[in-house]
């Protein structure tokens, strides 16, 4: 049998986050592709749940070693990647691996997967409603909001080249929906 994979994707603050927990606590057969990263662990993560933290040489060695499916500097300094080893372990298990990644990264694993993965985007209504939300956060500041604005901005340009858009005006409305579209590609032989 084909593994079959889950990549979402979004830019920040359209509630991509939100969506995958949801799909994880509805979908025992889902399970969560840990990615690694070289930023600073936060007081709440555990490295091996919410990322394995590395450093940036043990980065670039797994890097260099070719231990990488897909990887982003994503902020100067600051690497992202999911594992071969992580789709391997939850392979194993018997889990459809979900994957929670930047834009660019999510292409690389559709590409790498061809038809095995579903390349979800999610879309905010509008690039006004982002910065709303990303501004009713309250965790950034001026420059750091035209920051993920920009970037935002340029994600978007790539929603043409995903498998399907599931555009978030209504969290609950988006969450069935995206619900809905994995359970039509888990059922194709």
């Amino acid at each position: 049998m084909q593994r079959k994979l889950i990549v979402v994707c979004a830019p920040s603050g359209a509630g991509k986050t939100s969506i995958v927990r949801y799909l994880l606590e509805n979908n025992p057969m889902l399970s969560f592709s840990v990615s690694a990263t070289t930023r600073a662990k936060r007081a709440v993560e555990t490295d091996g749940r919410d990322y394995y933290f590395l450093t940036v040489e043990e980065f670039q060695k797994r890097l260099a070693d070719g231990e990488f499916l897909e990887w982003q500097e994503v902020y100067d300094g600051q690497y992202y990647g999911s594992l071969k080893s992580e789709v391997d372990r939850l392979g194993k298990e018997g889990k459809v691996v979900v994957f929670d990644v930047d834009v660019l990264g999510g292409l690389n694993i559709k590409k790498f997967y061809k038809n095995q993965a579903l390349a979800i985007f999610i879309k905010p209504p509008t690039v006004e409603c982002l910065k709303e939300r990303l501004q009713n956060r309250g965790t950034e500041t001026p420059e750091s909001l035209q920051k993920r604005i920009d970037k935002a901005e340029y994600e978007l340009s790539f929603e043409k080249q995903f498998d399907v858009v599931v555009v978030n005006d209504n969290l609950e409305t988006a969450r069935l929906e995206t619900q809905k579209i994995i359970s039509d590609f888990l059922c194709q032989k």
